[in-house]
C-alpha cells in the first residue's frame, strides 16, 4: 500500500445464484462437457495393451485415457468414469482377451436406462448399454456411442 486513501467499490454476488438466473433464462448450458472414454484396468499386468487401446483412440480424435487408480475394484472404476462425465469405459478381461474382444459399457444409455425403468415400455427400447465387439471395432464402436449420443468436446 502506498499509505494514501484509494477510494474503491465492492459488490458480491452469489455465483451459483448468478448461475441458477441464467439457467433459468436459458442463458447458460447446463450440460457438463464430457470428459473422456476412461480405458480400465482389469489385470494389471496387461496396463501396456489398455495403454495402445486409448492411444488408438486418441488418433482416432477421441477423448481417452487410462484409469490410473487402484484397478482392484472396477465399481471404482466405474464410479470415477462417472464422476469425469466420461460418455462410456472400455472394459478387457482375460476372457475377452482370448477371444480379441472389448467390452464397451455406455454410460450415456446406461444412464437413461436407469431413468427408463419405471416406464417398461421405454425399458424395452433402451439399447443395450453393454455390448461386446472385437478389438478391430474398438475405435468405430466408440465412435457410434458418441454419435448417439452427440458427444464432442469443444
Amino acid at each position: 500500500s502506498r499509505g494514501e486513501p484509494v477510494p474503491a467499490t465492492g459488490f458480491s454476488i452469489g455465483v451459483s445464484r448468478l448461475q441458477a438466473a441464467l439457467t433459468l433464462l436459458g442463458k447458460l448450458d447446463t450440460r457438463p462437457e464430457f470428459g473422456p472414454v476412461v480405458v480400465t484396468v482389469f489385470d494389471r499386468d496387461r496396463v501396456a495393451d489398455y495403454q495402445k487401446m486409448v492411444a488408438s483412440l486418441r488418433t482416432a480424435g477421441i477423448r481417452a485415457e487410462l484409469y490410473l487408480g487402484n484397478p482392484k475394484n472396477m465399481g471404482n472404476q466405474l464410479k470415477y468414469a462417472d464422476r469425469r462425465n466420461s460418455p462410456c469405459v472400455i472394459i478387457q478381461g482375460s476372457d475377452e482377451k482370448a477371444r480379441g474382444e472389448v467390452q464397451v459399457k455406455d454410460l450415456i444409455e446406461g444412464a437413461k436406462a436407469a431413468a427408463a425403468i419405471a416406464s417398461n415400455q421405454e425399458w424395452r427400447e433402451t439399447r443395450p448399454a453393454q455390448f461386446s465387439c472385437s478389438e478391430a471395432d474398438l475405435v468405430a464402436k466408440v465412435r457410434e456411442v458418441l454419435a448417439r449420443h452427440d458427444v464432442s468436446w469443444g
